[in-house]
């Protein structure tokens, strides 16, 4: 009896399954996106992980970016003005010359300053580096900002995925870092260089412009056929030798979250800002989600009794 007893009480005080959240280019709904300060505030709300993107500078730094072009929406030059589009390429700039740009704002009138009204502006802000952002506490997972289907905006994806290895490694961050990608080619030159580095798949949603499924024959993002997988998406990440799959939250449901647990993988959707949206997709046992909005996942979460980690 007293056994029994002991194996209940040890199952009633087994912890709660964590969540990782993640702050979305930090917090791009309260802070500038991809910014020190929407990273502290991500921080300061109490994420798992600081979701980041990365491009390669002229001088081979890795710079926190989300478009291979200066954005013109958030952009501005060392005299206050707004940037021209199309914005010079990342990869056309050394460190210096892109530290001297102004993202600390979105442009007024533009879509995305109608999407983001609650973005507090914080003028005079650089765009940091890889290096910068290591000295946070919390994980870190990085996007190659690369595609096939424009090869000359930034390095080739050998080139681009070696010079974020050394920089992790030379970091120290390791152990801290995921890196994620639409562009799978980056992912397996990390598989097969940095193993020690852990690796998300990202996908869009199914349509127009899905990452996976292009018709017949392998896809220039992930370099497989999906016909082979029965076009199934899960079976598809599983079959890249990946274990975290990160998809466009539209398109997670009850039924492929548990045909990717059945495969072992670790569902993360991205961008959820709805809170209703989240709290659908925490029922279905989501491990984690990408949001701009960590504040009100963090709430969420916090009603419910689920530690973030």
């Amino acid at each position: 009896m007293r056994k029994i007893l002991a194996a209940v009480l040890m199952t009633l005080t087994l912890p709660v399954h964590a969540f990782d959240l993640q702050g979305h280019r930090g917090a791009r709904g309260l802070a500038p996106e991809n910014t020190l300060p929407a990273f502290a505030r991500a921080a300061e709300i109490g994420v798992a992980t600081l979701e980041l993107d990365i491009g390669i500078t002229k001088d081979g730094i890795a710079i926190v970016a989300h478009d291979r072009r200066l954005n013109p929406d958030i952009t501005r030059d060392a005299n206050g003005a707004w940037i021209a589009s199309p914005g010079p390429r990342v990869r056309d700039l050394t460190l210096a010359e892109l530290k001297r740009f102004d993202v600390g704002a979105i442009k007024p009138g533009t879509d995305y300053a109608k999407q983001f009204t609650s973005q507090a502006a914080v003028p005079g802000t650089s765009m940091p580096t890889l290096a910068e952002i290591a000295l946070l506490p919390g994980r870190f997972n990085i996007e190659t900002k690369i595609s096939p289907l424009a090869p000359d905006d930034t390095l080739d994806p050998e080139t681009f995925a070696r010079t974020l290895i050394a920089e992790i490694r030379r970091l120290g961050i390791a152990s801290r870092a995921t890196i994620q990608s639409f562009d799978w080619r980056t992912l397996s030159v990390v598989a097969r260089e940095a193993p020690e580095i852990a690796r998300a798949y990202l996908t869009t949603e199914r349509g127009a412009n899905e990452t996976v499924f292009k018709g017949k024959g392998a896809s220039p993002w992930t370099g497989i056929d999906a016909t082979r997988h029965g076009n199934s998406t899960p079976r598809v990440v599983k079959a890249a030798g990946g274990v975290i799959w990160s998809p466009f939250w539209r398109d997670v449901t009850p039924e492929i979250v548990a045909e990717a647990k059945a495969l072992g993988l670790t569902v993360i959707p991205w961008t959820v800002n709805d809170p209703a949206e989240m709290t659908r997709l925490i029922d279905m046992k989501i491990d984690g989600l990408i949001t701009d909005y960590p504040d009100r996942a963090k709430a969420l979460l916090d009603a419910r009794g689920i530690p973030v980690r």
